[in-house]
């Protein structure tokens, strides 16, 4: 899950025998990179070609993964391609829903208030 540069040696050369010795990881291994690059390089304008290019192969659940992002393919390309994150609101709202169900059945909304705007 890490940069292909970031690797530690042996972790490379172990991975380029697997992707020698199994063609489908090695497909699997070269659309996850493509995918990889899009996302770290706001590259959304190569999504429509990257889904096409992972349905015409034989890799049945990535080929889902990509049949799901047609769903909503405007805002896929839209968060592959604009500098705007809601990583900060989404952070937040996993931080509460966390307090909440720590604070369940414990406590009234007095305390649970208290530990929203008290935790940091």
């Amino acid at each position: 899950m890490t940069h292909p540069e970031h690797l530690r040696d042996e972790d490379a050369d172990r991975l380029h025998r697997l992707r020698e010795r199994d063609p489908e990881l090695d497909r699997l291994t070269l659309h996850v990179r493509r995918f990889a690059a899009m996302m770290t390089g706001r590259h959304g304008d190569r999504l429509e070609d990257w889904i096409a290019d992972v349905e015409r192969d034989t890799l049945a659940p990535l080929a889902s993964f990509a049949r799901n992002l047609r769903r909503d393919f405007d805002a896929v390309r839209n968060g592959l391609s604009l500098p705007h994150s809601s990583g900060a609101v989404e952070g937040n709202i996993n931080r509460l829903k966390m307090l909440k169900r720590q604070m369940f059945g414990r406590a009234g909304l007095d305390l649970l208030h208290k530990r929203v705007l008290l935790a940091r």
